[in-house]
């Protein structure tokens, strides 16, 4: 009996084994398909680099882009972006923004941060995840973040969410969603029922149901301009009534504090990268013999 058991234990091992491996291909699968999905812009941010610093390849432009975000801890899709969006220097300058005044980040004492200037961009999300779905007492939820270059809301954060939905929704444009409808006013909206609102495409709709969500709360992260800079929603298991005001408030004290941080993050740690970029590659356009 002894040896029965101990071969049952073995067996429960094994699976728990075959459950963490296909968890973790599943994830490696998403990482992969993100990587595809950001390669083109990222590929545009190496054109840009090698034209500019006169760099001999495209790994050469990639290694400059790979090395300030590593040293920012910025992600690399996000100092691709900027350096895609972002006016390109003037002339020769050592400084590719020279007449920059810093800001001291704004508070995050609605989220439950302490010190705003000594957390990355992932903590914060985060933090904002967790103090929402605390504030509409569920465990389902996820963060977005504005894209600009393609024009829409694509998954940062996420917990208590079927796989399927989470690449589903790795990127939503500007429409069939209630994110999208959130977005596009700018304003915390609430589905009461995912199986009846009509703010859902049907296969959009297919995927919250199947995932266990009936109803919904997104809140748009707003900027000091009053523009999304991205979103916040907590998904909960059955239909829900309206939030009640306290709720209101403080996801909206939530979405307001998060989203002047990324407006900091973005005019601070972003600009620290793309400048420390723009000195690294200086230095090797004069390594070269040209100039910028």
């Amino acid at each position: 009996m002894e040896h029965m058991g101990n071969r049952g234990e073995s067996g429960a091992d094994g699976v728990d084994g075959v459950a963490e491996e296909v968890a973790r291909l599943r994830e490696e699968v998403r990482d992969l398909r993100a990587q595809v999905r950001s390669r083109p812009l990222i590929s545009h941010a190496q054109g840009i680099l090698q034209e500019r610093y006169r760099l001999p390849d495209a790994d050469s432009a990639f290694a400059l882009l790979r090395r300030s975000s590593q040293r920012h801890n910025v992600k690399l899709r996000v100092l691709a972006e900027a350096v895609v969006r972002t006016q390109r220097p003037d002339g020769p300058s050592d400084l590719w923004f020279p007449r920059r005044t810093r800001r001291e980040p704004p508070l995050l004492d609605a989220v439950g941060v302490e010190d705003p200037g000594r957390v990355n961009r992932g903590a914060v999300l985060g933090a904002v995840l967790s103090q929402t779905l605390a504030i509409t007492g569920t465990d389902m939820g996820n963060v977005q973040i504005s894209d600009r270059a393609a024009g829409g809301l694509r998954i940062e954060h996420h917990t208590g969410l079927s796989e399927h939905f989470v690449e589903f929704f790795a990127f939503v444009g500007d429409s069939g969603t209630s994110c999208a409808k959130a977005a596009a006013n700018v304003a915390l909206t609430t589905v009461h029922d995912v199986a009846t609102d009509e703010v859902f495409t049907e296969e959009a709709r297919h995927t919250i149901l199947a995932a266990g969500s009936r109803a919904c709360h997104s809140v748009p992260l707003v900027g000091p301009s009053g523009a999304c800079l991205g979103m916040v929603s907590a998904h909960l298991e059955r239909p829900t009534k309206a939030l009640h005001p306290a709720q209101a408030k403080a996801l909206a004290a939530t979405g307001r504090q998060a989203g002047g941080w990324l407006d900091w993050h973005e005019r601070t740690v972003v600009l620290d990268a793309l400048e420390h970029l723009h000195t690294q590659g200086r230095s090797r356009d004069t390594d070269t013999g040209t100039v910028s």
